[in-house]
Formats: structure tokens, sequence, C-alpha cells
């Protein structure tokens, strides 16, 4: 989900990445509601109430929105600068480390929600500003290593892009777009996914409160995972065939035989298998 970058992604690895991160967008955003009535994973509501505030010359509070947008602004910023000057030395952690910002993120909330929280104004007005900057980097992270193809906190772009799809399909030779295919299939992935996420959060907060963050950053741990696994996975094979061609045995190799047994073991089964079924042929 996280290793491959721009064009070198396949569409799994996107309605991998846009399901999950979609989820985790729709239950920040629905528990954000539910505690602090605010919108945390998209800013297009705070540019109006930004606005609204100037007419009124309310600049407490254009203070305080003008800081909520910017910190989704730089939550992007922090993103893409991530996977900029890092892809080089390794992808992976490129395309990890805003995730785990995220993550700290979150589990800040979290924890502090649950421990300390004392209802008061200032305390939400600092945890949505945590949440929104959570969100720009999750969004910034998914538009940059997908080539814009995948943003997950808002489905304002998503459901247009599906209207304009639709009507696309209503002629036969869109329809056998592969590319258009997929893109729609991409789309409502990450609406379901979203939708889902907002309704899990919807139904669960009430027994689990701050702890809803937890789960949610569970969730980003998975994306972080995957990819930790895959890597190895492949490291470990690697270290397998060299061991195997050079006759240089490592601990690797050894484990692996231990777990699968050796190639000599595994083509003699194959043998004798093969040996079998000839045999029964014949007779």
């Amino acid at each position: 989900m996280l290793r491959n970058y721009s064009n070198s992604r396949t569409l799994g690895d996107n309605i991998r990445l846009g399901t999950l991160t979609a989820f985790t967008a729709g239950t920040i955003n629905v528990a954000s509601l539910l505690i602090f009535l605010s919108f945390t994973s998209n800013v297009t509501g705070h540019y109006a109430v930004f606005s609204a505030e100037i007419s009124k010359g309310n600049w407490t509070q254009v203070a305080v929105v003008g800081a909520w947008i910017f910190l989704f602004f730089f939550g992007s910023f922090t993103a893409n600068f991530s996977v900029i000057n890092f892809n080089k030395k390794s992808k992976y952690f490129a395309h990890a480390f805003p995730l785990v910002l995220e993550i700290i993120c979150l589990l800040t909330v979290g924890i502090y929600g649950h421990f300390y929280y004392q209802k008061t104004i200032e305390e939400a007005q600092v945890m949505v500003a945590l949440m929104l900057f959570a969100t720009g980097l999750q969004n910034g992270l998914t538009a940059s290593i997908s080539n814009f193809l995948v943003k997950t906190t808002h489905l304002t772009g998503t459901t247009t892009d599906l209207g304009i799809l639709a009507s696309m399909f209503t002629q036969k030779r869109y329809r056998k777009n592969p590319e258009l295919k997929a893109r729609a299939k991409l789309l409502s992935s990450i609406m379901v996914s979203y939708v889902f996420g907002a309704v899990f959060s919807g139904l669960t907060y009430y027994y689990l409160e701050f702890s809803v963050f937890y789960i949610i950053s569970i969730c980003l741990v998975v994306v972080i995972g995957y990819d930790f696994y895959k890597i190895h996975l492949r490291h470990f094979n690697t270290q397998y065939r060299y061991s195997r061609i050079y006759k240089k045995p490592n601990a690797l190799a050894f484990l692996y035989d231990k777990i699968h047994g050796t190639g000599e073991k595994i083509e003699r089964k194959r043998t004798e298998k093969s040996k079998l079924v000839l045999e029964e042929k014949m007779t």
C-alpha cells in the first residue's frame, strides 16, 4: 500500500490504501462531530465559518478557525515534504512517516480526552486543531503517493467524479474502457468505506467515547504494518535464494528450511509423486 509511488501503483494498491484510510477518516469526522461539534476531516465548512467570522468582526474566532485551516494545510505540506525528500533514501519510511505522526496526534487526543478532558472550549479547540493536522497528513500522503487518485478525508470530489463517470457509462464505449471502470471501482470503494467508518463511529461512540481513537490508530498501524511485512518477507526470500545459489547457508535460510523443508526434499517428493501418478496411469 505504501511502498509503490505514483504511476507504479496498481489498482489493488490504491483500493487497499483508499478503503482503510477512508474508513479512518469517516470515523474521525463523526467522532469529532459528536464530541466537539466540529468536522475535522475537511476544511470546506471551516472556510465558510472563517469568512462569516470576518464579516462579524469576531477576530478571536477568525484566529482560531484560521489556525485550523492552516494546520490542515501544514499537515498536507508535511506529508508531501516527507515523500519528496526522503523517497530516495527509503520509500517505505518516506510514506509511513506521515501516518506515524497521524497516529501520535490521534493517540494524544484519545489519551487526553480519556483521562484529562474537562470539556472546556479551549481544550476542544486544541484537540480539533490536532485532528485537522492529522487528517491533513493523511489526505496529503494518499494524494501524493497515488498521483492524486486517492483522496480519502472528504467526499465532495469523489461524489462529483462518480456522477461524471455514471453519466459517461450511459454510453457503451465508455463502459468498455478499463481505466474508467477501474476509476469507478476505486471511488466507490472509498465512498462506501468512508460511510461505513462514519456509521461505525456513530454506533460505537456512546460505548467507547474517546477510545474510538485507539481503534482508528490500530487501522493506521495495519496500513503501516502491511508493507513492513511485505518488505521483510521479500528480504527473507532474497536471503534464502542467495544461500541456495551460492551455497552459503545463513540463519534465514536455515529457518526457512526448518519450516518448509530443503529444496532437495521438496524436489524428491515431487519426483515420487509424479512416479506414482505415472504408474497409476500405466496400470
